[in-house]
Order: structure tokens, then sequence, then C-alpha cells
């Protein structure tokens, strides 16, 4: 992957057998994927998790793709829209490009090219973006390193030094497990002299700044007898 994580697709789509064929080679690809067969679910699920790119049908049953796609801008401008979509019509076309789509693929479709063309545009969206600002993102949570900001949902965290060196630790090193003796080491350096329990109450801290639910934690997950791993499902 051209990523330091994989990306993520949403495909959206109500055509379940269609829908399954797209995940299976996307997945094969090396993307992460998820899916949607209504605008609604769709648009709940991007609340929870942000992905990278969104692959969307024009035809859904309870709105259609101009509609989501028009919706999506309003909120988020910076992920990738492609349309997948048996609507060939030239019009169709330019009214999704105008709408801020960022390709536009008619059924029936090659599936190796609707990879090809994804990929084709997060590279040349990434290298635009890139001089721009480094981050590091899981889901909601995302770091600004140019900033030296952490944000969930777009708000700000205050967070102390240490809590940020943990996070951005944490997200340079997804769903591996750290031991308490790596984080002080990376964190507090080989030299820190003092107990692992100072990892434990940073990150207890942490968790309730960051967590939905501090006592059910679906981020910093515990690795009983070794230390914590930052989950990328959650």
């Amino acid at each position: 992957m051209d990523n330091l994580y994989q990306n993520e697709v949403l495909i959206v789509e109500d055509d379940d057998n269609i829908r399954r064929f797209v995940a299976i080679h996307l997945d094969r690809a090396g993307f992460k994927v998820t899916e949607a067969a209504i605008g609604e679910m769709a648009l709940k699920s991007l609340a929870i998790s942000r992905p990278d790119v969104v692959v969307l049908d024009i035809m859904l049953p309870d709105m259609d793709g101009f509609e989501f796609c028009r919706k999506l801008r309003e909120v988020d401008p910076d992920i990738v829209i492609v349309f997948l979509t048996a609507r060939a019509q030239d019009l169709d076309k330019i009214r999704g490009l105008e709408l801020g789509a960022d390709d536009y693929i008619v059924k029936p479709f090659n599936p190796l090219e609707l990879v090809a063309r994804i990929k084709t545009v997060l590279r040349r969206t990434q290298k635009l973006a890139e001089p721009h600002r480094k981050t590091l993102q899981s889901g909601s949570i995302r770091l600004d390193m140019d900033a030296n900001k952490l944000f969930k949902h777009d708000c700000i965290i205050e967070v102390t030094p240490k809590e940020y060196q943990m996070v951005k630790t944490f997200l340079e090193n997804p769903n591996k497990a750290l031991s308490r003796n790596d984080l002080l080491n990376l964190i507090w350096g080989e030299d820190f002299v003092g107990d692992t329990k100072t990892v434990d109450v940073h990150v207890r801290k942490l968790r309730e700044k960051i967590e939905d639910d501090c006592s059910k934690p679906q981020l910093i997950e515990t690795v009983w007898g070794l230390g914590y791993r930052w989950s990328m499902e959650a």
C-alpha cells in the first residue's frame, strides 16, 4: 500500500451481488472494506468511521447518489467519491462531477479498472494534500502533527505532551501489542527511572478524554499481562 495504513473504502450499493463483487475485489487489492445498502445506513457509518473512499451508486432506494454526494461534500470535502452506476448519460456524469465526485465509472465495469482508478485518485489527492499537513488518523481520532493537536470528530481534545506522544505511538503501531516497558522507552526514554504504573495512569487519563465510554475502552485495548494495543477496528 502507498499509505502508512490500509485505505478504507465504503461501498454504497443496494444490489447485494454487485456490492459483494466489488467488496471482494477491493479486499483482494488490499483495501479495508465496509458496506452499506442504503444511503442513510452509509451516512450513519460515516459518523462512526471516516473512509478514504466512497464507491457510490446513483440509484439507491432511499435517496439517490447525487443527494448523498451533496450531503457528504457538505460535511467532508476530502473523502474520495467514485460513482459506480448504470447511468451512462453525459448529463449524469457532468452532474456527478460538478457535485464533487472524483471519478465516474459506468456499469458494466472491469473490477481491475475500478481498483486502478481508485488507486490513481488516491495517489493524486494524497500527493496534493501531503505538503500541507501531516496527519495520522484512526476512525474519529486524528493527530495533526504539524499543529501538534489531537482531534476527535474534528473537535480538539486537550492533551498533555506525554498523552500526545502516547497517541502518536499507538497510531504509528496500530493493532500492535505494546508492553508497558515499550511505552516507557518510546515515550519517556530509555533513561527514565520510574514505575511502569506511570503508563497505566496516563492510559487511564487518556481514555477519559478520547473513549466514548472509558469503562469499556474501544480504542486503547488492554493486553492482559503485557500492556496495551490501539484497535484500528474501533
